[in-house]
């Protein structure tokens, strides 16, 4: 995964940084712990995929958390990105202890 720029805006007055992951899901140091949530609340994207894994559409979980339907699928997406990438590191690792 490429590693993104801290960008630093101003919301409702205070400052706000944080690393964006996509155009709705940020990573904010200073808020949840740096977890990935959806930009500009404290709403974790973890949180709306547990939701999809209860069996929740995907514009359930975007009126229960007020965000746009595109920011859910693109936690989703991300998500299925970081398995993704998880398998392909995992078949290099199986791939050199085949070739010792």
């Amino acid at each position: 995964m490429m590693q993104q720029e801290m960008v630093q805006e101003v919301r409702g007055g205070e400052p706000y940084a944080y690393y964006p992951l996509g155009e709705y899901v940020v990573a904010a140091p200073g808020i949840c712990g740096g977890r990935p949530t959806f930009k500009g609340t404290r709403i974790e994207a973890a949180g709306a995929l547990t939701l999809v894994a209860a069996g929740y559409s995907m514009e359930e979980i975007a009126q229960r958390f007020e965000v746009p339907q595109k920011a859910v699928a693109e936690a989703a997406r991300l998500a299925a990105e970081r398995l993704d990438d998880f398998s392909s590191e995992a078949n290099r690792d199986d791939a050199a202890r085949s070739c010792v």
